[in-house]
């Protein structure tokens, strides 16, 4: 086996390849154990010009347009680019993506274009965030962009919601089909207007942007994530965006050094973008956080359980919530907001609502519990304070999110810093 071409490429070539993609490369062979010996160079040789795999191709710093070059001279198709961490994505044959490690020098790594999902397994009083409403502090003026499943126009936002891009359908107006997504706006930025105020998000006065990146099941791949992400600081600018809220993820599977998403997020963070990503629905084991959040620029969230009270005495964190240290060791989440029996809106005729009946309160609100509620919970108070003060860069809003949080007597692995504390976001100058 190991006389074998696409062996003996990945033996030869395996610094360029991620793990996931020299296992889909290997299993190739696995059918031939059933196979006569005779047959096996004619299907080896038929199988590379046939089995195409979806790749994002990172390309060597500053040789983004040579890398393309070289792309489009090999007669790649259908290639997407995301230039801001010199990187594109595309369908290649095993023979094309042999050729082009053989004869592209600018190619730094391939890696598999892996699936990414949502991160799904009484919240505003229990941050104190509605003493910051009280005091004027709604996100007015604030953007927050939201990377998930869409975002349905609900009544409780509609009219903030001042852009949207779809990436998996290319369709123009707000929608999801989903319902994760509105779920996660309204975690955010929901006005409680269908509720008289009750079911209301740190930030009633924000705007949001809508960026569709996963589809109606939740699922989508690192390519459509990462273009998300590249819209949003390509448009950053235009629709003043301040904040990125990433209620999705993957499993850890590499340094964040070599996460092609992580490169997104942290590009997006040195754009001034603040960066919100979930730790992920794999607790409480250790060593869980997922990717994106194993970033150790951006803020990681888990969730806490405030056991539906508004006292805080009592909160803990989610039995669910991802658990550090990160694959590389470093110690994760940032910060826990709630993330238990989140009631937010309801995205009507959503995949969520239509197998999760169980779940609609009243006629126009959800609940669920996760991550990806305590993130734009997190993010709808990082709009609070940018209200506030608009001129925090990303570093700046990290520590004074650190230094707002109440220690709940937990491994710094499990709480981060401790359960994110809104009311003191305003005594800490």
């Amino acid at each position: 086996m190991l006389g074998f071409s696409i062996i003996q490429l990945v033996r030869r070539m395996g610094h360029k390849l991620d793990s996931n993609i020299r296992r889909e490369m290997v299993q190739h062979y696995h059918p031939f154990r059933s196979i006569p010996c005779f047959l096996h160079r004619p299907l080896e040789h038929f199988g590379k010009k046939t089995k195409k795999l979806p790749v994002v191709i990172e390309f060597e710093q500053d040789a983004f347009d040579h890398g393309l070059n070289d792309m489009k001279a090999a007669k790649c198709k259908a290639l997407k680019q995301f230039p801001s961490i010199s990187c594109c994505s595309t369908n290649l044959s095993i023979e094309k993506i042999e050729k082009l490690l053989e004869n592209c020098s600018h190619i730094k790594k391939i890696y598999y274009d892996r699936k990414v999902t949502a991160l799904l397994d009484a919240a505003t009083p229990s941050t104190h965030s509605d003493q910051l409403i009280q005091s004027g502090l709604t996100g007015k003026d604030v953007t927050i962009a939201v990377i998930d499943t869409g975002i349905y126009p609900h009544s409780d936002l509609k009219e903030r919601i001042i852009a949207f891009k779809d990436f998996i359908n290319n369709k123009t107006d707000p929608y999801d089909d989903n319902g994760h997504g509105t779920h996660c706006a309204g975690d955010a930025a929901g006005n409680g207007i269908s509720s008289g105020g009750k079911y209301q998000g740190p930030a009633p006065e924000a705007n949001l942007v809508g960026v569709k990146v996963l589809d109606k099941m939740g699922s989508g791949s690192l390519s459509t994530v990462i273009a998300g992400i590249e819209w949003c600081i390509q448009n950053q600018s235009h629709y003043n965006i301040d904040i990125l809220s990433l209620s999705l993820g993957a499993s850890a599977q590499q340094s964040f050094e070599d996460d092609p998403v992580v490169k997104a997020v942290e590009k997006a963070w040195d754009k001034g973008l603040v960066v919100c990503a979930a730790a992920g629905n794999s607790g409480p084991s250790k060593e869980t956080i997922g990717s994106p959040g194993i970033s150790p620029k951006i803020i990681t969230v888990g969730a806490a359980d405030d056991l539906n009270t508004i006292d805080r005495s009592d909160d803990i964190a989610a039995d669910f919530s991802s658990r550090g240290p990160t694959i590389d060791g470093l110690t994760k989440p940032d910060l826990l907001t709630p993330g238990v029996n989140i009631i937010s809106l309801r995205a009507p005729n959503s995949f969520l609502d239509k197998t999760n009946a169980k779940g609609r309160v009243d006629a126009n609100y959800f609940s669920l519990s996760g991550t990806s509620m305590a993130t734009p919970i997190c993010a709808g108070i990082v709009a609070q304070l940018l209200q506030k003060e608009p001129n925090l860069s990303p570093d700046q809003v990290k520590q004074r999110l650190a230094s707002a949080c109440d220690d709940l007597g937990l491994p710094p692995n499990v709480q981060g810093n401790g359960y994110l504390n809104a009311a003191k976001l305003t005594t800490n100058e």
